[in-house]
């Protein structure tokens, strides 16, 4: 009883304000033809205002209303509605002085943000679907939302009057204000996801600049990963192989003259040969683990667990089948790299790993119980990471308050799953 009372209440508090929002637009409109009836049909301002009144309205306040409505449906519902906007480029001042918008040159910059920000207005299909949007919405979620305070208005009025019919419809009007209060801002949801999203030319061309700033991300992010192999090699392997083939010249040449100083160069260079041959399988294994490709995702985690410093606890859904090799690749560096910052960073003792499946996904979460605090920087791992994911449309949650601990889920699509 005491739930069912809460959810009439706030029901009711959500549709009035779904009621004050959408029906504001239309507010606007009954106002213009209260002030045409006003002022007669001998005034010729009678109707030329009114319709300005309309436009100047409708348009001022289309996009606050769509703004407010996502708003609400992301309060509520927690459903994000993208609004699907042009963005405006920077403006940049010429060398002859001017300030260019994208679309025109200006004398000032000022000038040419004004220009900029008129012209993204118009040509905007979003401008035209806000509008679109405040038409639909109040003969839509705004009727419906209106329902439990017109019940509330009734019932006012009912109990007001002392005659049977007048209270009879009041008891009714607040029946139907109960009842219906816990359901009547539902439909906002489904409305503005429906109309009030991006639209479709505009989505796609949002993915096209996605993709494109993927591509340039991968192409920069596998210069520096060959940029890397090359410096280990060069720092590392190739210097003690220049070494060691200096120590056996040396030892061919003293073979003859000083035989235990040339089998003392033999033996250094038999450390050596051990030492790059060490060095080469750690840089294979930074490039691709063999047991990544032998075993799949889940024993090479498992196999990098026992060799962290932190007590690790890996969990994997049994079902779950190999991923496509890049996607196993991707999860398993990721992992890595939260593991590695939960020992540099966050001085943790103990990590939970977890990998299961949520339909065409693979989920993986990490969790250390570190000093938290673990925040996205520009160029830092965690941007790389996210990076790394969005390739193949992944995503990157990050939960890290201060004292911990942090806990970070990736998600990746997969059609093998």
């Amino acid at each position: 009883m005491v739930s069912w009372v809460t959810s009439a209440f706030v029901g009711f508090a959500r549709a009035c304000a779904v009621v004050a929002v959408v029906m504001l637009v239309p507010a606007v409109w009954a106002a213009a033809v209260a002030l045409g009836i006003r002022w007669g049909a001998g005034n010729p301002w009678s109707w030329v205002a009114p319709c300005v009144l309309v436009c100047v309205g409708t348009l001022a306040l289309s996009r606050p209303v769509c703004r407010a409505v996502r708003f609400l449906v992301r309060r509520w519902t927690a459903t994000a509605v993208p609004s699907g906007y042009r963005r405006a480029e920077p403006v940049v001042r010429m060398s002859t002085g001017f300030w260019w918008n994208g679309f025109s040159y200006g004398r000032t910059r000022r000038d040419a943000l004004l220009d900029q920000r008129w012209r993204i207005r118009w040509k905007d299909p979003a401008t035209w679907r806000d509008l679109r949007f405040t038409v639909i919405a109040p003969c839509t979620a705004g009727v419906v939302a209106a329902v439990p305070p017109a019940g509330i208005a009734v019932a006012v009025l009912g109990f007001g009057r002392p005659t049977p019919v007048a209270r009879l419809a009041g008891a009714l009007g607040l029946a139907v204000a109960v009842a219906g209060a816990p359901y009547a801002w539902r439909l906002l949801r489904p409305v503005a996801v429906r109309f009030l999203g991006p639209l479709r030319t505009m989505a796609l061309a949002d993915r096209v600049d996605e993709l494109t700033a993927q591509r340039a991300d991968t192409t920069v992010a596998q210069a520096a990963e060959i940029r890397r192999i090359e410096r280990d090699l060069h720092d590392g392997a190739q210097a003690r192989l220049v070494g060691l083939g200096l120590s056996l010249a040396t030892a061919e040449k003293l073979l003859a003259t000083d035989p235990e100083q040339a089998r003392a160069l033999m033996r250094e260079a038999r450390v050596g040969a051990a030492a790059s041959l060490t060095e080469l399988r750690e840089l294979v294994k930074g490039i691709n683990p063999p047991v990544l490709n032998e075993r799949g995702l889940v024993d090479a985690v498992r196999a990098f667990a026992l060799d962290s410093p932190l007590e690790t606890t890996v969990s994997a859904d049994p079902e779950l089948p190999r991923l496509d090799p890049p996607i196993e690749s991707a999860l398993y560096f990721g992992i890595a790299e939260l593991l590695t910052n939960a020992v540099k960073h966050a001085r943790a003792d103990r990590a939970r790993i977890s990998l299961t499946r949520d339909g065409a996904r693979i989920v993986v979460d990490v969790e250390d119980d570190g000093r938290g605090g673990a925040a996205e920087q520009a160029g830092g791992g965690l941007a790389g990471l996210r990076r790394r994911l969005t390739v193949f449309d992944g995503t990157l949650e990050i939960t890290s308050p201060a004292g911990g601990p942090t806990r970070v889920r990736m998600m990746v699509p997969c059609a093998s799953l």
